[in-house]
C-alpha cells in the first residue's frame, strides 16, 4: 500500500482544561497521541507516518523520543495543519493518505481495512455513525426539526486520493472542520462507511474515564552471586566478575518487577507462572517473562501507572546503569521512563549482600484498571 498516515495533534487543547496539552495527557497509561502512533505501527501497512504538532509543544514531543515518525509543525488552524502534513510528503510520491485526529485513540484495524478497500474505488472515504437522538436546528428564534435518518456523525481517520486532496487543500481559503468538507464544498463525491462507536473523540478532561481505584503490588527477589555467571539487572547485562545464580537468567530486578505486577493484578506469583522445574524456562531471559506478564495484564484491563524500584547491592554500583535499566523496563512495560523511579541501596557491608555474595531488589507498583 503506497499510503501515508497523518496524525493531527496541533491544536491548543483549550477545552481540555489541563496544564498538560491534550495530546500528551496520559490515557490508559500513555500519552494520548501515542495510541494512534502505536496502532499504525502495529498495522504495518503504511509507508509513512506523519505527526503534525503545535510549535508550542516541542518540549513535550521531545520527551517522548518518538522514532520512525516524521514530525511536522502545524499551522494556526486544523486546515493549515492538515495542509502542512500533506505538503511534507509531496516528494514521496504517495498515492493515498489517511488523516486522523490524535484525540481519537480507539480506532481499529478493521476500520483501516475497510477504508483501504473503499479507497480503491473512491477518492474520499469517511467513517460515520448515525445518531439515535432527536435532532433540532435553531437559527435565532426559529427551531426546525431535522430527520435523524439523514444526520451523520463524522469520524476520523478519513481516507483520500493524495493528489486530489492536496489540490483541494492548496486552493482552500476557508477553514474546515474535517478534510472531507473540501470534497463536499467542491461538489465531489464522497463515500461514507460505517464508523465505530468506540472511536469517540476526547474533547474535555471528563472524557477520559478511569476506574476510581488504583491497585498496588509488592515484589521482592534475591539471588546469590557466583563466579562464571552473567549478571543481568533490569534487562541490562552488567560487566562483573560475578553473576547471579538462577534457573532463568537470574535478573533480580525484573523478577521483582514481574512479581509486583502479578500481585497488583491478582494474577498469582512468578513461581507459579514460570516454574524452575520446567526446562523451557532454563536460562530464559527475564525480559521475555516480563513481556508475557505485561501482555496478560493488558488483556485483563490493567495498565501500569508507576514503578518504584530499590536495587540493593554492595557491588556493582548501579548509578551509571540507572538510565539504561529505566529505558529497558519502560520499553517492556510500554510506559514512559518518567513513570519509573530507581534507587540504589547498600547494606553498609552487612550480611550476604554487604559481603558481595547476593543482590536483592524490592518493587512497589501501582496499576490502573480500565473499563
Amino acid at each position: 500500500m503506497n499510503c501515508c498516515f497523518i496524525i493531527l495533534a496541533g491544536g491548543e487543547s483549550k477545552r481540555f482544561n489541563s496544564i498538560t496539552p491534550k495530546p500528551y495527557h496520559l490515557y490508559k497509561g500513555k500519552p494520548l497521541l501515542l495510541h494512534s502512533i502505536d496502532r499504525i505501527k502495529d498495522y504495518s501497512k503504511f509507508n509513512k507516518i506523519v505527526l503534525v504538532i503545535n510549535k508550542k509543544h516541542k518540549t513535550h514531543i521531545k520527551k517522548l523520543k518518538i522514532k520512525d515518525v516524521k514530525i511536522v509543525i502545524g499551522g494556526k488552524t486544523r486546515a493549515e495543519s492538515a495542509y502542512e502534513g500533506l505538503k511534507s510528503i509531496k516528494r514521496y510520491k504517495i498515492k493515498n493518505v489517511m488523516i486522523h485526529d490524535a484525540a481519537r485513540p480507539n480506532f481499529s484495524s478493521d476500520l483501516l481495512n475497510r477504508l483501504s478497500k473503499e479507497l480503491k474505488l473512491n477518492d474520499c472515504v469517511i467513517p460515520a455513525i448515525k445518531t439515535t437522538d432527536s435532532i433540532k436546528q435553531k437559527v435565532f428564534n426559529a427551531v426546525t426539526n431535522l430527520k435523524r435518518e439523514n444526520i451523520y456523525l463524522i469520524q476520523t481517520p478519513q481516507a483520500f486520493n493524495y493528489k486530489k486532496l492536496y489540490a483541494l487543500q492548496n486552493n482552500s481559503g476557508v477553514e474546515v472542520t474535517d478534510d472531507a468538507n473540501l470534497f463536499v464544498k467542491a461538489g465531489k463525491k464522497i463515500k461514507i462507511i460505517k464508523g465505530e462507536i468506540n472511536n469517540s473523540k476526547i474533547t474535555v478532561n471528563s472524557d477520559i474515564k478511569v476506574n476510581n481505584s488504583l491497585k498496588y503490588g509488592l515484589g521482592f527477589d534475591v539471588h546469590r552471586l557466583v563466579p562464571n555467571k552473567k549478571l543481568y539487572m533490569g534487562g541490562i547485562k552488567i560487566p562483573s566478575l560475578l553473576g547471579t545464580l538462577g534457573h532463568s537468567d537470574g535478573d533480580p530486578v525484573l523478577h521483582a518487577v514481574t512479581d509486583a505486577i502479578l500481585g497488583a493484578c491478582n494474577m498469582g506469583d512468578i513461581g507459579e507462572k514460570f516454574s524452575d522445574k520446567k526446562k523451557k524456562f532454563k536460562n530464559i531471559r527475564s525480559t521475555i517473562l516480563l513481556k508475557k506478564i505485561i501482555d496478560e495484564a493488558k488483556n485483563k484491563g490493567y495498565i501500569i501507572n508507576n514503578l518504584d524500584i530499590n536495587i540493593i547491592t554492595q557491588k556493582p554500583k548501579i548509578q551509571k546503569y540507572k538510565k539504561q535499566i529505566t529505558n529497558c523496563i519502560a520499553k517492556i512495560c510500554n510506559i514512559l521512563p518518567t513513570q519509573i523511579n530507581i534507587k540504589g541501596k547498600t547494606t553498609e557491608k552487612l550480611g550476604v549482600i554487604g559481603k558481595e555474595k547476593a543482590i536483592a531488589c524490592e518493587v512497589i507498583v501501582s496499576v490502573i484498571e480500565y473499563d
